[in-house]
């Protein structure tokens, strides 16, 4: 199983078998990042702008290939047990769910690991950002157990608990009381 570097377990094999789509590939199959970063990798986005900014990946989707290639969550639903976010808004309160890294990219945009070292195989560009919105509580097991993310699992009571307690408040938030309620 993968870990991270302090080396807890991430909950995968492979992080690529759970990776999204690229985040900076479009609806019409362009690349953004050779759109919006030219200056920052030119030989990527000269390449790039000779294919009409099209994905070099393609529809094969062997995004270890990229350079550049970068999945992120959109933090909607936990991919383990399925808990869905529920945010108050004006409360400082702790989120149901966290950004769980299957693997961690460079700090710059620019990939500084050749293939070979660090245990990237040889048709691998990363290291790539891939991450995944994991529950606090699922994203606990994950790092403190072998439990894995594709798990099939249900969320804990405790879990539950705290997104009906947000769904009471939410509903409290949208229900009118009219002034004369209000001030009597």
């Amino acid at each position: 199983m993968e870990r991270t570097p302090d080396g807890t377990p991430v909950g995968v094999d492979d992080p690529y078998d759970v990776a999204d789509v690229c985040d900076h590939l479009t609806s019409d199959g362009r690349c953004r990042y050779a759109l919006d970063h030219a200056g920052a990798d030119r030989e990527f986005a000269a390449e790039r702008r000779r294919d009409d900014y099209a994905c070099h990946v393609g529809e094969d989707g062997c995004w270890k290939a990229c350079p550049h290639y970068r999945s992120t969550t959109d933090m909607k639903e936990c991919v383990r047990c399925g808990l869905e976010e529920v945010r108050i808004a004006h409360e400082d309160v702790q989120p149901l769910l966290e950004e769980h890294h299957l693997m961690y990219g460079d700090a710059s945009d620019e990939p500084s690991v050749e293939a070979g070292e660090a245990g990237i195989a040889a048709d691998d560009a990363g290291p790539h950002e891939i991450t995944v919105a994991l529950c606090r509580w699922c994203h606990a097991k994950v790092h403190k157990s072998f439990a894995r993310i594709d798990d099939d699992a249900s969320p804990d009571p405790e879990a539950i608990a705290e997104r009906e307690q947000r769904h009471g408040k939410e509903l409290d938030e949208m229900g009118f009381t009219s002034a004369s309620e209000r001030f009597e």
